[in-house]
C-alpha cells in the first residue's frame, strides 16, 4: 500500500517478503483499524520508482552542494575535481530558476505516480462494489488530510500560529487530488483534453499578465541585484513579478500571519498545484497504459515515446522562449518536460523489474515505496531529533569522524540509514500507513 497514492497493482515474486495479511494504519479513519485482507498485488516498478524517489528527498543530497562550497573556498580542488563536484552539487540542489537538474525530478515524479496509482486504486474499489459516493468522500478527506499534514509540517516551533503556506509538495497533491479522482472516471480522450486545456489556459494566465518593465530594479521585488532576468517573452515568467506571486501576496495575506506575506523565497506559488494537477493527469494516463490488456513490450515502446517526445517538446518550447523551463512556477514546459522524465524512469522500472524479471536489487527500494507517506513524516520531523539523540549517545562529534568538511554527508547519511531501517522494520512487520 502506497502512503501519499493509492495502492497500485505489483505482482511480487513468491520469494519476496511480502506481506500477505498486512496491518495497515488508517490516518483518514484511526478509530477503527481495518480487518486484515489478503494481499493485493502490485506493480512493483512503481513501488521501486516511488522508492527511488524517496531516498533521493530524504538524503538530501548528502550535503554535496555545502561540502562543494566549503572545498571550493578552501581551495583544495584540482581543475577536474572542480568540474566533477560542480556537476554533482548542480545535480543534488534545486536550479535557481530555468532548468533542470535531478533533484527538480524528484517532486513531479511524486505527481506523475499519485496519478498512476489512482488507475488501479479506482479500478480495485469499483472492483469490490465501492459506491462513486463513497470514493469521492475517501478523496476529500485524503486531501484535506495531506492539506493539513502540509500546514503540520510547514510550520515551526518558533511561529505563534499556523504558518498558511501551500507549496509544500503534501499540500499541491492534496489541492489536486480530487479532481485528479473525478477526471479518472472519464474517458481517457476527456483527460487528455483536461491535461491540454490546463496547459494552454494556465499558459495564457501568464502571458496576459504585464510583463515586468525593462528598466525594473529587481532589489524591489525581493531579487539580488545580479538576478539574471529573462527577456522578452519569456520575461512573464520572471522570479516575483509573474501572475502567480501576484495571487500569492493576495490570497496568503487572507490568512493570520506573523507578518505579511511579500514574496517566497524560492519563488514557489500556492497555484502550482493547477499545473501540478496537470501531472498528475499524465500519470494517471501511464497508470491506465499499464494496466491494460495490451502487451509488455507496446506498453514500454510507449512509454518511451511519450517520455522522449515531452523531453524534446518541453525543451524546445524553453528554448523558443514561448515557455521558459521553471520548476518553482511549474510552467507548462516543466509539465511536459518533467512528465518525459517520469515516463522514461518508469520504463527503465518496467522493463528491468517487470518484464526481464530482474527484481532483487530493487527490494531495498520496495520496503521504502511502499511506506512513503511513513518516510515523508519521518524526513519533515525526526531529523533534528535524531541527530540530537544521536550526538547525546556516541559523542557531540560523532558527526565530524572524517573530518568537519564532511559533517554534512555524515549527518545526512546516518539519518538516511535510520530511516531505511525503520522502513525495514515496518516492511517486515507488515505494517504499511496509507491516509
Amino acid at each position: 500500500m502506497s502512503a501519499i497514492t493509492s495502492p497500485s497493482v505489483l505482482a511480487l515474486p513468491k520469494e519476496s517478503a511480502v506481506a500477505e495479511r498486512p496491518r495497515t494504519i488508517e490516518l483518514a479513519d484511526a478509530k477503527t483499524a481495518a480487518p486484515a485482507a489478503p494481499a493485493k498485488q502490485r506493480l512493483l516498478s512503481l513501488d521501486a520508482y516511488r522508492g527511488f524517489v524517496m531516498v533521493l528527498m530524504v538524503s538530501a543530497g548528502l550535503g554535496i552542494p555545502k561540502i562543494y562550497s566549503t572545498l571550493a573556498k578552501e581551495g583544495h580542488l584540482s581543475e577536474r575535481s572542480e568540474r566533477i563536484w560542480k556537476f554533482l552539487a548542480y545535480e543534488t540542489d534545486h536550479t535557481t530558476w530555468v532548468g533542470c537538474s535531478l533533484w527538480d525530478i524528484i517532486q513531479p515524479s511524486f505527481m506523475f505516480m499519485v496519478g498512476a496509482a489512482i488507475a488501479f486504486s479506482v479500478a480495485s474499489r469499483r472492483a469490490k462494489g465501492e459506491s462513486f459516493a463513497k470514493m469521492l468522500i475517501h478523496a476529500i478527506v485524503r486531501s484535506l488530510v495531506l492539506i493539513a499534514l502540509a500546514l503540520l509540517f510547514s510550520t515551526d516551533s518558533k511561529s505563534t500560529h499556523t504558518n498558511w503556506i501551500f507549496t509544500n509538495v503534501l499540500a499541491q497533491m492534496g489541492l489536486g487530488y480530487t479532481f485528479l479522482f473525478l477526471l479518472s472516471w472519464v474517458r481517457m480522450r476527456w483527460q487528455l483534453a483536461a491535461v491540454g486545456a490546463i496547459l494552454v489556459l494556465y499558459w495564457g494566465l501568464f502571458a496576459i499578465y504585464p510583463k515586468p518593465a525593462a528598466d525594473l530594479d529587481v532589489t524591489t521585488v525581493n531579487l539580488p541585484a545580479k538576478w539574471e532576468r529573462l527577456h522578452g517573452f519569456a520575461s512573464h515568467w520572471d522570479k516575483n513579478t509573474n501572475i502567480a506571486t501576484r495571487f500569492d501576496r493576495w490570497f496568503l495575506n487572507l490568512f493570520p500571519r506573523d507578518k505579511a506575506f511579500d514574496y517566497n523565497a524560492g519563488g514557489y506559488a500556492t497555484l502550482n498545484f493547477v499545473p501540478s494537477l496537470a501531472t498528475m493527469l499524465i500519470g494517471l494516463l501511464a497508470g491506465q497504459l499499464v494496466r491494460s490488456p495490451r502487451g509488455h513490450w507496446f506498453k514500454l515502446t510507449v512509454m518511451i515515446a511519450c517520455g522522449l517526445a515531452g523531453l524534446a517538446i518541453g525543451w524546445e518550447l524553453n528554448e523558443l522562449g514561448v515557455c521558459p523551463l521553471v520548476k518553482r512556477i511549474w510552467t507548462p514546459s516543466w509539465v511536459v518536460f518533467s512528465a518525459g522524465w517520469s515516463f522514461v524512469l518508469l520504463g527503465f522500472f518496467y522493463l528491468v523489474i517487470d518484464m526481464a524479471k530482474i527484481w532483487r536489487w530493487s527490494m531495498p527500494l520496495v520496503v521504502v515505496g511502499v511506506n512513503s507517506i511513513a518516510v515523508y513524516t519521518m524526513s519533515q520531523l525526526l531529523h533534528p531529533w535524531f541527530r540530537d539523540i544521536t550526538k547525546r549517545h556516541f559523542g557531540a562529534n560523532m558527526y565530524d569522524l572524517f573530518g568537519a568538511t564532511w559533517q554534512p554527508m555524515m549527518d545526512m547519511g546516518v539519518f538516511l540509514l535510520f530511516v531505511w531501517l525503520a522502513c525495514w522494520w515496518m516492511y517486515r512487520s507488515k505494517i504499511f500507513v496509507k491516509i
